[in-house]
């Protein structure tokens, strides 16, 4: 989520700096400078620039006095891809803002631009982060926040089940969190995500690997189907069919008696999948770990290429995987 890199919170400031690359907190710390500017003057002029339109000269004039003295708010997207004499005028402004004007300027961050970006810095700009979030884990503390801002509480598993069925796009996980604060009172629980987006997160590749993890060959099958009808990519699956095997296979051989809060650092997994992984382990042996990864494996080579029928390699492996969990007793 955007987190402020300094200590001045006023969306009012002179300038504003938002670096990072995630298009929907770059749009929210516009928002919020916008908004706090038509709170003190329904009036305030918005002018929204990209780099082409932000020509030499082009500033001066935006920022020149006006017969009205109106409010404004200067808005320039892609701030590291200015021209270099746009560049000395900005960073000239920046050491000298005009009252009642509020800049901001939207960096990707990096190397390119990192002249802008450090005049900014020095000029004591308000600084907004806005990274990309890549990592699942960063996707999940999102979802956490984006709950905590509405005032509503939610299960660390629902947060989870949300982000498997929602996917990598913060708007609409954002739209999903606002959409089940809407409708729903109370604690918001996984059976209540499950409700409300049952069909997105049967198509999820780790619904798939939890299901096939826990022996359920069949209800695997059926998600798995569902995954490949609705687009997901091969190759997703076969690597959430992975990481749960080896979640299991590292819980396995971890130290018994170890706290939860020990195996989630040393292991590298939240608490809350310590103890999903702990209760899909039951029926695990070594040997079956072993054969579950050789027939991913298999099945990998199999949608990269390395087989005519990549469906098929799935399917194989899916029930691969569910008959490790789940293996045969001996006869007596």
């Amino acid at each position: 989520m955007a987190t402020r890199k300094n200590t001045t919170d006023d969306p009012l400031a002179p300038l504003t700096l938002a670096v990072g690359q995630e298009d929907l907190l770059l749009d929210r710390a516009v928002r919020e400078v916008v908004a706090a500017a038509r709170a003190a003057d329904p009036d305030t002029d918005v002018r929204d620039l990209t780099p082409d339109q932000l020509q030499p000269g082009t500033l001066a004039e935006l920022t020149s006095p006006s017969l009205f003295s109106e409010r404004k708010v200067l808005v320039v997207r892609n701030a590291q891809d200015l021209s270099a004499d746009t560049v000395k005028e900005v960073k000239a402004y920046v050491g000298a803002p005009i009252e009642d004007i509020a800049l901001v300027l939207l960096h990707a961050g990096g190397v390119k631009g990192k002249g802008l970006l450090d005049a900014a810095r020095k000029a004591g700009a308000r600084e907004v982060a806005c990274p990309k979030m890549a990592k699942a884990a960063d996707r999940l503390a999102f979802v956490r926040g984006e709950f905590r801002t509405l005032g509503r509480s939610a299960t660390p598993e629902a947060c989870q089940t949300l982000v498997d069925a929602i996917g990598s796009d913060l708007r609409e996980l954002a739209s999903a969190v606002a959409q089940l604060c809407a409708d729903v009172e109370g604690t918001i629980d996984e059976a209540v995500v499950g409700r409300y987006y049952t069909g997105r997160a049967e198509a999820s590749s780790f619904t798939v690997a939890d299901r096939a993890v826990e022996g359920r060959a069949a209800e695997a099958l059926e998600a798995l189907r569902w995954s490949l009808a609705t687009g997901v990519a091969p190759v997703l699956i076969t690597s959430a069919l992975a990481q749960a095997v080896r979640a299991i296979g590292k819980l396995a051989s971890a130290p018994r008696g170890a706290r939860p809060a020990d195996l989630a650092r040393d292991l590298g997994m939240p608490p809350w999948k310590i103890d999903r992984v702990r209760q899909q382990m039951r029926g695990w042996s070594a040997d079956g770990v072993a054969d579950a990864l050789r027939a991913v494996a298999e099945a990998d080579a199999g949608v990269k290429g390395g087989g005519d029928d990549p469906e098929y390699a799935l399917e194989k492996a899916v029930v691969a995987v569910a008959r490790a969990a789940r293996p045969r007793r001996p006869a007596h």
